[in-house]
């Protein structure tokens, strides 16, 4: 894990543009007394040109009581993280999803099954705002679980021979945590998350496995393990669908626009679903999967 850590490290630290080190001080700003790490990552990590794009951001906090107070919205994110908020800062736009330090750590290892945190943080990411050593040190450390995690769940769903290729085994890796989420992006995104980094993924296999520190799963208990991923991980997207309408201003349009980018669709928002955000989200998901938009 040594080497590992030191891999993260040294990713999580590398230059992002100006805008984006101003933006993550905002957001941390948002609440000072519990904010402690924020993080950079998603396909805007590898664009020069920001404007007009939605960039994604982690805020961590120390808990959800000392960013919130105990109102919904720390209840919000306790019972199902994380909270999205959008954020806007000097003409960048931005989506912001909460977590606590602890369910930052939970959620990138194997002890949970929804891949949403451990897929995402398996890529590259920047550690672009931290509070104090320690958070620098606990964050490195929870990013630093998610690359075992991804692999660890994987391999017993990989053959010999696309284990034995590096860039294979991480794309047939991601490709399966995609399957259990619905995603709007085409079903090459997979392969070109890799592509996008090839001697990354090329540095970081080796040391990836040799983190892995839980047994791995016979290949039945995979199987039934992954059709539940996707049974739940579905379910739990509509749910935070759901939720994300509740604090983000404009939600079910950022959801028709996000759909929209990734998937070439024309998906349009009507009056009513503006006015009704919950249900709107929800009525418009039977055309969507019916269409393809999103599987």
């Amino acid at each position: 894990m040594n080497e590992l850590k030191t891999l993260v490290a040294e990713e999580l630290a590398q230059p992002v543009n100006p805008g984006v080190s101003a933006m993550a001080k905002a957001i941390a700003g948002l609440y000072p007394a519990a904010s402690r790490a924020v993080l950079f990552y998603g396909s805007c990590l590898r664009e020069d040109q920001l404007d007009g794009l939605m960039l994604d951001f982690y805020l961590i906090v120390s808990d959800y009581t000392a960013a919130y107070g105990s109102g919904y919205l720390a209840r919000a994110n306790r019972l199902v993280p994380p909270n999205v908020f959008p954020f806007e800062h000097d003409g960048l736009i931005a989506k912001v999803a909460v977590l606590s330090e602890a369910d930052f750590h939970r959620l990138n290892g194997p002890e949970t099954r929804n891949v949403s945190v451990w897929a995402r943080f398996a890529q590259p990411s920047r550690l672009v705002w931290v509070a104090d050593t320690p958070a620098r040190d606990t964050a490195i450390a929870a990013v630093a679980r998610a690359a075992p995690t991804l692999l660890w769940a994987a391999l017993p769903m990989i053959d010999a021979a696309t284990r034995d290729d590096p860039l294979a085994l991480w794309r047939a890796a991601f490709a399966l945590t995609y399957s259990a989420e619905l995603r709007a992006e085409r079903g090459e995104r997979s392969q070109s998350v890799v592509d996008s980094a090839v001697e990354r993924y090329r540095r970081f296999t080796a040391p990836a496995l040799a983190a892995i520190a839980t047994p791995l799963p016979g290949q039945t208990a995979a199987r039934r393990a992954w059709a539940r991923r996707r049974r739940e991980g579905k379910a739990l997207t509509l749910v935070r669908l759901a939720k994300a309408t509740t604090t983000y201003a404009g939600g079910v349009d950022y959801i028709a626009w996000k759909i929209n980018r990734h998937a070439g669709t024309d998906i349009r928002v009507t009056h009513w679903q503006r006015r009704h955000p919950i249900l709107g989200a929800l009525t418009l998901l039977p055309r969507l999967i019916r269409s393809g938009a999103i599987k």
